[in-house]
C-alpha cells in the first residue's frame, strides 16, 4: 500500500465523507485507494469551486472539507476560498501535492513548480505542512484533526511531493486513529469573576458569534437567565430561535442596538472577534462598549482584539456557557409590566421590543422588498438554508432575516467577502444536508464568478435552488460610486441569458415576475431532483 493510499484510509477513519478536488497527473494517486473507502469524491469545475464546496458543506455540517488539489495552479486557484474559510473560522482541510522531494526549492521550471506552496499558504492557513516522509502521515493528520475539533478552526494545507505520495506505507496498517482532544473549559477563578459580575449586572447584555453555533440552548438559556438583550453576528444567526423576545438579530451596527450597548453595565462576548463587517458596517467606529466587557473564546489571541476585555476567559463557547448557567442558578429575573399592552414582559424583553421597533424605521427602505423576498423563501420553504453570495439581497437579509436554526444562514459577505461563493457553497451544504432545500442567493455579477458549477451540481445530484437576483451588473457598486461623484465605470456589464445557460448546464430555469411567482417556482423546484435557476429581475414588486 502506498502513502496515497493509506492518506485516505487515514481521512476515513477521521470519519471523512466527502472529498472535492479535480484529479491531475501530480494528484491522480491519492485517487488510488478510494474505491476500498466509503469517500464519495466531488469534481468542481475549478479549485476555487472546490475549496467553496469544502467550506459550504464545513458551515452545515460541523465536519471539516476536505478537497485534493493539484501542485501549482490548483494550490493558487484555492487560495480565495481558504482566505474565505479563515475569515469566518471554518474547518477546511487542503492536500495538495508539490514537486519531487529533491526538487523543492531549486527553481528548475518544473511541472506547476512554485517557490514555496507552504509560503503560499501561510497566512490563510493554522498551519501547513510539507510531508517528506510516509511515517509523518498518521500525526500530521491528528494535528489537523486536533484543530478543527479543539481549537479556533481554520483551514490547514498538507503538501506531500509525487515521490512520497507512492512510497510504500504497509508498514502503517493498522495506525491507531488518535481522536481530537476535548475544547478548553473555563478557568475557575475567571469564571467565579464572571458569575459575580454577571449576577450583580442591572442592564446585562449579550454578543454571540459564530463560535456559539453549537450552543444554542446553552445561549438561550443564559439571555434568559439574565433577562439579556442579546444580538447575534451573522454567523450566529439562528442561536437564538427565531423570534425569541430578547433577539436583536444581527443589528449592532444600528443606533437602536448600539445605545442599548452603551447603556449597558456588563457585555457578555461569548465566541465573536467583535469585528467591522458584524459591528462596525457602515465604518463610522460608533460601537462604544463603556461597560463591564467580558469575553468568552477557544482563540486566546482573539480576546483582545478590536475591544480589549476587562476579563477574558479562554473557553469553548457551550462550556463556558454550561459553567455560567450552572454558577448562576436557575432562578430567573423578576417580570415587570411591559409598555402599552397589558401583558407582563421582563425589562430586557421591553428593551429588546423598543429596539426591534426602532430597527423596523432605521433600516432602509430599499430592503422592504428584498426582505419580502427572502419572507416568500421562508414561508415557502419552512426549513430551508439559505447560502449567499455578495449581493444587495444578502446585505439587508444579514439584517432582516431570521434563520430557523443555526447552520441555515451563511454568505460571503462577512470577514473576507469574495464573490462567487454561493453556488459552490450551496453546492456542499446540499451534500451535508440532502433533506433540507438549499437556496444559493446571488447576483447576476458574482454568479459569472463560477457559473459553470451548475455543471457540478447536476452531475452531483444535489438539487439546489439558486436564486439569482438581477440588477444587470454590479449595482451596489455602482450605487456606491455614483453617492460619491465617481463615474460608474466597468459597473454595467454584459448580462447573458441565464435561463439559457441553466438550461444548457441541465438544470431547470424559470423567470420570477412577482413575489407570487416566486412562490409558485420554489414550490416547484423543491420537488424537482435536479437544480433549478429562479432569476428575479430587480424591477416592478422586486424593487419597490
Amino acid at each position: 500500500m502506498t502513502c496515497g493510499e493509506r492518506l485516505v484510509e487515514l481521512l476515513a477513519g477521521h470519519g471523512v465523507e466527502l472529498v472535492f478536488g479535480i484529479p491531475g497527473v501530480h494528484t491522480v494517486e491519492l485517487y488510488r485507494g478510494l474505491p476500498a473507502t466509503r469517500i464519495r469524491h466531488i469534481t468542481p469545475r475549478h479549485e476555487q469551486g472546490a475549496g467553496f464546496m469544502a467550506d459550504g458543506y464545513a458551515r452545515v455540517s460541523g465536519k471539516p472539507g476536505v478537497c485534493f488539489i493539484i501542485t501549482g495552479p490548483g494550490m493558487t486557484n484555492i487560495m480565495t476560498a481558504m482566505a474565505q474559510a479563515r475569515g469566518d473560522s471554518i474547518p477546511m482541510l487542503v492536500i495538495s501535492s508539490v514537486n519531487r522531494t529533491e526538487q523543492l526549492g531549486h527553481g528548475g521550471g518544473r511541472l506547476h513548480e512554485l517557490p514555496s506552496q507552504c509560503a503560499l499558504t501561510a497566512g490563510v492557513t493554522a498551519f501547513s505542512h510539507t510531508l517528506l516522509r510516509t511515517d509523518e502521515l498518521p500525526a500530521v493528520l491528528a494535528r489537523a484533526f486536533a484543530v478543527f475539533g479543539a481549537a479556533r478552526p481554520r483551514p490547514v494545507h498538507i503538501e506531500i511531493p509525487i515521490d512520497v505520495i507512492t512510497s510504500p506505507a504497509d508498514h502503517l496498517e493498522g495506525t491507531r486513529i488518535a481522536p481530537p482532544p476535548h475544547r478548553p473549559g473555563p478557568n475557575p477563578a475567571d469564571l467565579e469573576r464572571a458569575i459575580e459580575a454577571l449576577g450583580a449586572a442591572r442592564r446585562p447584555m449579550l454578543l454571540l458569534g459564530g463560535g456559539c453555533v453549537d450552543a444554542g440552548p446553552e445561549a438561550t438559556a443564559l439571555a434568559e437567565r439574565l433577562d439579556a438583550p442579546t444580538a447575534c453576528t451573522i454567523n450566529a444567526k439562528g442561536v437564538l430561535p427565531k423570534g425569541h423576545p430578547l433577539a436583536l438579530g444581527s443589528n449592532a451596527t444600528f443606533p437602536a442596538v448600539r445605545e442599548l450597548l452603551a447603556a449597558a453595565d456588563v457585555v457578555l462576548a461569548v465566541g465573536t472577534e467583535l469585528g467591522e463587517t458584524d459591528y462596525d458596517l457602515f465604518n463610522d467606529n460608533g460601537l462604544r462598549l463603556p461597560g463591564r466587557l467580558i469575553r468568552i473564546d477557544i482563540d486566546a489571541e482573539q480576546l483582545n482584539s478590536n475591544f480589549p476585555a476587562d476579563l477574558a476567559i479562554l473557553s469553548d463557547a457551550r462550556l463556558g456557557l454550561r459553567a455560567l448557567l450552572a454558577g448562576l442558578g436557575a432562578t430567573k429575573p423578576d417580570a415587570v409590566a411591559s409598555e402599552g399592552a397589558g401583558e407582563r414582559a421582563t425589562e430586557g424583553a421591553s428593551l429588546a421590543a423598543r429596539a426591534r421597533a426602532r430597527l423596523e424605521v432605521e433600516w432602509p427602505a430599499a430592503w422592504r422588498p428584498q426582505r419580502h423576498a427572502l419572507e416568500v423563501v421562508q414561508q415557502t420553504l419552512p426549513d430551508v438554508i439559505i447560502v449567499g453570495d455578495s449581493t444587495q439581497p444578502v446585505y439587508s437579509g444579514n439584517h432582516c432575516y431570521e434563520a430557523s436554526r443555526p447552520r441555515s444562514w451563511f454568505n460571503s459577505a462577512t470577514g473576507y467577502g469574495t464573490l462567487g461563493y454561493g453556488l459552490p457553497a450551496a453546492i456542499g451544504a446540499k451534500l451535508a444536508a440532502p433533506d433540507r432545500p438549499v437556496v444559493a442567493l446571488i447576483g447576476d455579477g458574482g454568479l459569472q464568478f463560477t457559473l459553470p458549477e451548475l455543471a457540478s451540481a447536476v452531475e452531483a445530484k444535489a438539487p439546489i435552488i439558486v436564486l439569482l437576483w438581477n440588477n444587470h451588473g454590479y449595482g451596489e457598486i455602482k450605487r456606491y460610486m455614483q453617492g460619491r461623484g465617481i463615474p460608474a465605470i466597468g459597473v454595467d456589464i454584459y448580462t447573458p441569458d441565464f435561463l439559457a445557460l441553466a438550461r444548457a448546464f441541465g438544470c431547470r430555469a424559470g423567470r420570477a415576475r412577482s413575489f407570487e411567482e416566486l412562490h409558485t417556482h420554489l414550490r416547484s423546484a423543491d420537488r424537482l431532483d435536479t437544480p433549478m435557476l429562479i432569476e428575479v429581475l430587480e424591477e416592478g414588486e422586486f424593487l419597490g
